[in-house]
C-alpha cells in the first residue's frame, strides 16, 4: 500500500488538532507494526519539519516549495492531506525542536534504524538549498536537528558538503576520508558508501520508496567526489 494512502488514512481517522498530537497517536496507532511506522514517521517528520524550516529565514520562496515537492510526489487524491499536515505544523505552538525531539525518538535515535535520521537532514538540506542560498538561520536549524538527531559533527559536516560547494577539500569531506589517505583507503571508503546508501538500504531502515529521490541525489554526490579524488590520488601517486 503506498505510503501516501497510509497516512491519508491514518489522517482521515484520527482526531487531530495540533501537529504535536499527531506523533502521539502515530506512535499509539503503529505500535505493532514497526516498519510501517518508521514509513509513517519518515514521512511526518519531512513533512513538519520542512514547515517549520521553510520559514527559518523569514520568506518561503517558490523554489522552497518546488524542492519539497521533488521529494515528496504525492497522489492527486491525497494531496489535501498532505497539505492539512504542512499546515498543522507552520500552526502549532510547539517550537521546531520539540518536534525534533519527539520525532528522532519515533524514529530510532540509538537504535538500527537511527541512520533514517541522516536521511531527514539530508532531505532538509535538500530543501533549504533550494533557492541557491543556505542563509544563516536555515544552517542554524539544521544544526539544531542534528544535534537533536545526535548525529556528530563530521556526519552533519560530510552532509553538509554533499549540497554546499565548500571548496578544494569539498570531495574529500563528501567521502569523509582525509586528504593524504591512500588510494586503496578512499577506494574502500567509497565503495562502502555506495553499499550504505544504495536505494535498497534506504527503504530498509524505513525510507519510503516515494522518496528515493534523496538516495539517487546523494549517490551521484558520492560519485562526483569519487572521480575528482581518484583522479587526484592517481596523479600523486604515480609521481
Amino acid at each position: 500500500m503506498s505510503i501516501w494512502r497510509r497516512i491519508s488514512d491514518f489522517i482521515t481517522s484520527t482526531a487531530i488538532d495540533a501537529f504535536s498530537s499527531i506523533i502521539e497517536a502515530v506512535r499509539t496507532a503503529f505500535e505493532g507494526d514497526p516498519e510501517t511506522r518508521r514509513r509513517v514517521a519518515f514521512s511526518i517528520a519531512m513533512i513538519a519539519l520542512s514547515a517549520k524550516m521553510a520559514k527559518a529565514d523569514g520568506i518561503v520562496t517558490q523554489a522552497e516549495v518546488n524542492a519539497f515537492h521533488e521529494i515528496f510526489h504525492v497522489p492527486p487524491q491525497y494531496q489535501d492531506q498532505v497539505s492539512r499536515l504542512y499546515n498543522l505544523a507552520k500552526q502549532d505552538v510547539a517550537g521546531y525542536e520539540a518536534y525534533a525531539t519527539q520525532l528522532a525518538s519515533l524514529c530510532g535515535t540509538g537504535k538500527p534504524n537511527c541512520k533514517m535520521l541522516e536521511d531527514i537532514l539530508d532531505g532538509l538540506f535538500h530543501i533549504a538549498k533550494a533557492d541557491g542560498a543556505l542563509h544563516d538561520q536555515e544552517l542554524i536549524f539544521l544544526g539544531t536537528v542534528a544535534e537533536i538527531f545526535a548525529l556528530d559533527e563530521d556526519k552533519f559536516d560530510r552532509i553538509l558538503a554533499r549540497h554546499v560547494n565548500r571548496g578544494q577539500a569539498d570531495p574529500f569531506l563528501v567521502l569523509g576520508i582525509s586528504r593524504d589517505a591512500s588510494f586503496e583507503e578512499a577506494r574502500k571508503q567509497y565503495r562502502a558508501l555506495v553499499r550504505e546508501n544504495h536505494p535498497d538500504m534506504l527503504i530498509a531502515r524505513g525510507v519510503p520508496e516515494e522518496f528515493i529521490a534523496i538516495a539517487n541525489q546523494r549517490i551521484a554526490a558520492i560519485n562526483a567526489a569519487w572521480e575528482k579524488v581518484e583522479k587526484d590520488l592517481k596523479a600523486y601517486e604515480s609521481v
